[in-house]
C-alpha cells in the first residue's frame, strides 16, 4: 500500500468514525421513547372508546419527538457543566465544541415541541393537555437540570416511570377523548416499566465516570450485579403486569401478543448478567433495551387495535 493509499484509508475510517459518534450522540433510537407512550395511550383509548383523531396523533408525536430532542440535547449541555461527559466521545457538546449552541438548538426544539402541543390544544379548546405536558417537561427539567440534577440523586428512573409511564400516556389518552381514564393509568404502568429499564441499563459502563461526578445512579448505589439481577426482576414485573392487567380485564386477552417480545427481553438480561461489571462489553445493553422497549410497546399497540 502507497502512502496515499494509507492517507486515503485514513481519511475515511476518520470519517466514518465521526459518522458513528453523531449517530450515537442524535441517539434515533432513543427517540422510540416518544412513540411508545404517545402510540399505547391512543391506542387504549381506541380500545376503549373506538375515537382516533388522526391529526391529534401525528401533532402530538411529532411534538414529543422534538422534546426529547429537547430533553436529550439539554441532558449533554448541563452533563458538560458537571464534567461527567469529559470521556463520552459521542456528546453534542463534545463534538461541536460549542455549548451554547446546543443549548440554544435545544430550547427551540422544545418550543416547537410546545407549539404543536398548544396546536391540539387550540383543536381541543382545552388546556388540560397544555398543562399535562408543561408538568412532563418539567420533571424531565429536573433530571439534570440545575438546580436540581435528581438523575444525581439516583431519582432518574422514577423520573422516567412516572413522566413516561402515567403522565404521558395519560396525556395521549386525554388528547383523543378529552376524559382521563383510571384503567389507562393502570396500563401505563408496564410502558413505564420498560421505558426505566432503558435508563437503568445505560448506567453499567459508567460507573467510574459517574462516581467522579458524584452522580449516584442506581448502578453506583447497588453495584453491577446487584443491579443485574434488579434488571431480572424488573422484566418478569413486566410480564407479570401485562397478564395480571388481561386477568382484570384492563387489557383485552389479544395484548398477550406482547410475549412475542419475550426473546429479546432474553438477551438483555442474559448479556447484561454476563457483562454487568465489564463497560466496554455491557454499554450496548441500553440498545437492547431500546429493541426491547419498542418491539413489546408496538406488540400491545396491536392487541389494543385488532
Amino acid at each position: 500500500m502507497t502512502i496515499t493509499d494509507e492517507t486515503t484509508s485514513l481519511i475515511v475510517n476518520q470519517s466514518a468514525s465521526k459518522r458513528q459518534l453523531w449517530f450515537a450522540a442524535i441517539k434515533p433510537p432513543m427517540y422510540t421513547v416518544a412513540v411508545i407512550p404517545i402510540s399505547f395511550g391512543t391506542a387504549f383509548a381506541y380500545a376503549q372508546t373506538k375515537i382516533f383523531h388522526f391529526e391529534i396523533f401525528v401533532t402530538f408525536l411529532l411534538s414529543a419527538i422534538l422534546i426529547i430532542a429537547w430533553l436529550n440535547l439539554s441532558n449533554d449541555v448541563f452533563d458538560s457543566d458537571t464534567g461527567i461527559d469529559v470521556n463520552k466521545a459521542h456528546s453534542v457538546v463534545n463534538l461541536t465544541g460549542n455549548r451554547t449552541l446546543v443549548f440554544w438548538i435545544s430550547n427551540i426544539c422544545l418550543l416547537l415541541g410546545l407549539g404543536g402541543i398548544l396546536l391540539i390544544n387550540y383543536w381541543l379548546q382545552n388546556w388540560t393537555l397544555l398543562w399535562l405536558i408543561t408538568a412532563c417537561c418539567a420533571l424531565g427539567y429536573s433530571y439534570q437540570g440545575p438546580p436540581f440534577r435528581l438523575g444525581y440523586l439516583g431519582l432518574g428512573e422514577l423520573i422516567c416511570f412516572v413522566t413516561f409511564g402515567p403522565m404521558a400516556i395519560a396525556a395521549s389518552y386525554y388528547s383523543q377523548t378529552q376524559v382521563f381514564s383510571v384503567s389507562s393509568l393502570w396500563a401505563s404502568t408496564i410502558i413505564g416499566i420498560s421505558t426505566s429499564i432503558i435508563l437503568f441499563c445505560s448506567h453499567f459502563h459508567q460507573v467510574k465516570d459517574d462516581l467522579a461526578a458524584g452522580k449516584k445512579s442506581p448502578i453506583v448505589r447497588l453495584g453491577t450485579k446487584l443491579g443485574s439481577q434488579i434488571l431480572i426482576i424488573s422484566v418478569i414485573l413486566f410480564y407479570g403486569l401485562c397478564f395480571l392487567l388481561t386477568v382484570m380485564k384492563i387489557l383485552p386477552y389479544s395484548t398477550l401478543i406482547v410475549m412475542l417480545s419475550m426473546p429479546i427481553s432474553y438477551q438483555l438480561i442474559n448479556h447484561v448478567n454476563q457483562y454487568h461489571d465489564q463497560p466496554e462489553k455491557v454499554k450496548n445493553s441500553k440498545f437492547i433495551a431500546v429493541n426491547y422497549h419498542f418491539c413489546s410497546g408496538i406488540l400491545l399497540c396491536l392487541g389494543l387495535i385488532q
